[in-house]
């Protein structure tokens, strides 16, 4: 199965979108914001890509934060924050079988479904 784990209205999301969908891929789409996601999910993540790669510190949620919050976040505690914040989640997440892949390229995805 895959899933593709984003907030509906990200440029980068519509990208992935468009390019799963043009090339045939069955895909289920799971708002971050909208559906929420659960820290287990999180922690996989984590421990496949690294937190820092799962971390969007480029994002208005992330530069919105105390910056006593930011100078804190590390490895023990990012998870429960990206809980909280999930637009502080890089996108898009995509999920085949269990495998992660974070972020959208068009040939990472081509050599992926080939």
């Amino acid at each position: 199965m895959t899933t593709l784990y984003g907030i509906k209205n990200c440029d980068t999301i519509k990208k992935a979108r468009k390019w799963l969908t043009d090339n045939g891929i069955e895909y289920q789409f799971h708002d971050l914001r909208g559906d929420g996601i659960d820290q287990a999910s999180i922690e996989n993540w984590i421990q496949q890509a690294g937190w820092e790669t799962v971390l969007n510190r480029r994002g208005t949620t992330w530069r919105k934060l105390d910056s006593s919050i930011q100078e804190s976040t590390d490895q023990d505690n990012v998870s429960a924050l990206l809980v909280e914040y999930p637009a502080m989640i890089k996108r898009p997440v995509l999920d085949l079988d269990g495998t992660i892949t974070i972020g959208f390229k068009a040939d990472n995805y081509q050599a992926i479904f080939k």
